[in-house]
Parts: C-alpha cells; sequence; structure tokens
C-alpha cells in the first residue's frame, strides 16, 4: 500500500472520530443541563475514574494506556467547559507543579484561576468564585504540606479527589553552571534536591521564594542566578536547562487534593480523609486506632499538628482505604467519635491514581 493511500485512510478515519467526538459533545451537553437543572456539581470524579477505567479495558493498543488516558482527558475538560466552564482555583501562578497537576487532572479548556496562597484557594471555592480548587498535601520526600491541613480545621469544604504527580526538578539558568553564584526556589524544593546542590553547588547562596515560577522570573533577569523549576517554567522564562532530573530520590512524587462543597459517591475503591482530637490521657491513641484494627480498616497515613487553641493539645489526620458510606468505615468512624473530643470526615474520593 502506497503513501497516498495510507493518507486517504487516516483522512477516513478522522473524519469518523470528528463525528463521534460531536456526537459525544452533544450528550455531555444534555448531561450539564440535567446537572444544572437539579443543582449537581458539573465535575464527578467517580464518573472521570469510571470512564478511564472502561477506555483502558477497551484498549487493544498501539496506543499505550498513559496516551489513551490523556486524550480522553483532554475530551472530557472539552465536556466540561460546554455551557457554563468549570472554574478551577489552584497555588499560582503559572508553571507550578500545582499548576501542572490541575491542568493534568481537569486538562487545558477551563477556566482557571491562579491564587497566591493555599487560604486562597479555599477562599475562591467558599466564595463560590470558583467550582473547586487544587492544592498540595504531600510529597514522598519531605512529607506533609502543614499549612493545607491546617486549613480543614475551619473550612467546611471536602476533598473530592486527589492527584498524584511524579516531580521533575531541573537546574534552569542562562549561565554556565560554573558562573551560578546564587539558586532561587521554593523551600520545599530545596529540600528534595539538598545532596545534589551540596555535592555539585557547594557553597552558591540558596534563595527562598514563595514559588519556582517566581524563581525562573527571576532567573531570568539576574546574572549569574539559576533556579530549580519545571520544564515549563523554562519555556515561559527563556531558561536552559543545565541539568534535569536533579531530584535526590526517583520517583519524588507529589499528593495534591481537590477541594468542593460536595460529597462523592463511593467507587469501590475509595480512600477516606479524616481529623481527630483526643483526650489527654495514657494509651489514648492507642485507643482511638482500635476501632479501625477491630473493623480491618487499613490506615495510610497518619500524621499530627498542633491544635493552636491550647498548649500541647494535638489534632490528628488520618487517611483509610475505603469510603465513609461503607459499613466497615462506618461502624469505626461511629465508635471512634464516642470516644474522641473532636471528629470531621474531611471526605472520601477515588483512589484514581
Amino acid at each position: 500500500m502506497d503513501l497516498n493511500a495510507l493518507r486517504k485512510q487516516i483522512d477516513a478515519i478522522d473524519g469518523k472520530i470528528v463525528e463521534y467526538l460531536n456526537k459525544r459533545t452533544a450528550v455531555t451537553a444534555r448531561i450539564a443541563e440535567l446537572k444544572r437543572a437539579t443543582g449537581r456539581s458539573p465535575y464527578s470524579p467517580e464518573r472521570e475514574r469510571e470512564v478511564l477505567r472502561k477506555i483502558c479495558m477497551l484498549n487493544k493498543g498501539p496506543l499505550n494506556p498513559s496516551a489513551l488516558t490523556a486524550i480522553y482527558k483532554e475530551i472530557m475538560s472539552v465536556s466540561l467547559a460546554q455551557g457554563i466552564p468549570l472554574r478551577v482555583a489552584y497555588l499560582g501562578p503559572e508553571a507550578t507543579f500545582t499548576h501542572l497537576a490541575t491542568r493534568k487532572r481537569f486538562g487545558s479548556q477551563i477556566q482557571y484561576i491562579s491564587c497566591n496562597t493555599i487560604a486562597d484557594v479555599f477562599l475562591e471555592v467558599e466564595r463560590d468564585n470558583a467550582d473547586f480548587g487544587v492544592v498540595p498535601i504531600e510529597n514522598s520526600i519531605e512529607g506533609a504540606v502543614n499549612y493545607t491541613l491546617d486549613m480543614f480545621m475551619d473550612s467546611e469544604l471536602k476533598i473530592c479527589a486527589q492527584i498524584l504527580l511524579e516531580v521533575s526538578h531541573n537546574l534552569l539558568a542562562n549561565c554556565p553552571r560554573e558562573k551560578i553564584k546564587r539558586v532561587y526556589s521554593n523551600p520545599m524544593v530545596f529540600g528534595q534536591c539538598r545532596i545534589w546542590l551540596q555535592e555539585n553547588l557547594p557553597g552558591r547562596e540558596r534563595i527562598e521564594v514563595s514559588s519556582t515560577t517566581q524563581a525562573a522570573r527571576i532567573a531570568g533577569r539576574e546574572k549569574n542566578s539559576a533556579c530549580i523549576a519545571s520544564y515549563l517554567a523554562a519555556k515561559m522564562y527563556k531558561l536552559r536547562v543545565l541539568t534535569g532530573n536533579i531530584e535526590d530520590m526517583p520517583h519524588n512524587i507529589t499528593r495534591f487534593l481537590v477541594i468542593g462543597k460536595t460529597d462523592v459517591p463511593r467507587t469501590g475503591d475509595d480512600r477516606t480523609s479524616i481529623v481527630f482530637s483526643i483526650k489527654d490521657k495514657v494509651g489514648a491513641l492507642h485507643d482511638m486506632l482500635v476501632p479501625f484494627k477491630k473493623h480491618a480498616i487499613n490506615l495510610t497515613k497518619i500524621e499530627s499538628r498542633p491544635s493552636r487553641r491550647k498548649a500541647w493539645d494535638y489534632y490528628f489526620y488520618v487517611d483509610l482505604r475505603g469510603h465513609w458510606q461503607d459499613v466497615p468505615v462506618g461502624k469505626a468512624l461511629q465508635e471512634l467519635e464516642a470516644q474522641c473530643t473532636f471528629l470531621k470526615v474531611l471526605g472520601s474520593y477515588p483512589v484514581g491514581e
């Protein structure tokens, strides 16, 4: 078969793809109208997870699952942009890792709102200026983002979904490495590249700024300055990538949370996040964990934070497998609540990735 014949095949297939994409968009527009009429959220993490699972099961190749998933997330982004566009706030500015994670989840077609602080992300959603928000919650190397944990104490927003982003840190500059006098980046990023910096840029001044994007902006205009930031930041601020993947540990993953005002239905593969406080007595924390062991519930994370209301008073943040509507989880939470001084379910959401 010659080249022209193969191209005609492509043209015919493209015609079918366009036809069915428009049919799909028309159906999703009707779904959006029904959701608006009944006051339901336009974004359904549990439905997104189901669609992606099904298309991966239908896939026979040669497309790999990650490529197919990326295509479908963009298709779903277009669907969400129909009618009244979905608005998502995130910890900005553009080219930060939170921005990359947000685009990974929602695609490029919706309306994004860049926020200066994590508190601003919560406020935008609480004031209905945004339908959802995206905030970082923990990194596989540096641990929890404590400010995000603290925000949940005074907010009624729910966790609706999680996003896992494999983070790659890169040394960016417009001068040779040997001429670098100072390096800019976010404090958490410096922590994730500590060993590499000690071995490769010893003695250079490290200047902490609020985001990797701000670091790239400064390095782009200052002589003999570098930054640690993303490839997207290098492109935005016309910086050269001197060295890529300088993080100290491979598989450097940051977890982000999607926050909103609605509960997410169970999918059968869910995670629940809670926060509670306990009475100050010997063995209190042990007693709080007994209900989870009794009902065979796996705890995937436990983190303590000062309450900020009383000296030596702590809140405990726990992630567990299951949905709050699952019978074993419901029983465990009921037994826990009877023993602790405070309990709040932050949300149940699909494990997803």
